[in-house]
């Protein structure tokens, strides 16, 4: 059983550097062919894809979000770290790592998976 747990700060000063640790547990994030994903959800809004790192290292940025973050791995603890700049009140939010299977082709339609393990979540606020 793939477990994930996040780790942080949960108050961060308006233009500092939010930084996020998932620790996940039950599966290396090394192996093929899993995606890993920061998710974040504001206080009443809908969830938000912020970006991830695949099995590779390959990184890939929601495009809206792309010129302040940045997601990095330290695979010898098999965790891999959220990291979001120049944050502004408008990042609280509840912040969740999961993993996501690669997808596959059938014919010329490549079909994605949904996310089949998730943290609980942590809720990060960003308040002078």
């Amino acid at each position: 059983q793939v477990q994930l747990q996040e780790s942080g700060p949960g108050l961060v000063k308006p233009s500092q550097t939010l930084s996020l640790t998932c620790t996940v547990s039950g599966g290396s994030i090394t192996t093929n062919y899993y995606y890993w994903s920061w998710i974040r959800q504001p206080p009443g809004k809908g969830l938000e894809w912020i970006g991830y790192i695949a099995y590779s290292g390959s990184t890939y940025y929601s495009p809206s979000l792309k010129s302040r973050t940045s997601i990095s791995r330290d695979t010898s603890k098999n965790q891999f770290t959220l990291q979001l700049s120049s944050v502004t009140p408008e990042d609280t939010a509840v912040y969740y790592c999961a993993r996501r299977p690669s997808g596959y082709y059938s014919g010329s339609y490549y079909f994605y998976y949904g996310m089949d393990y998730w943290g609980k979540g942590t809720l990060v606020t960003v308040s002078s």
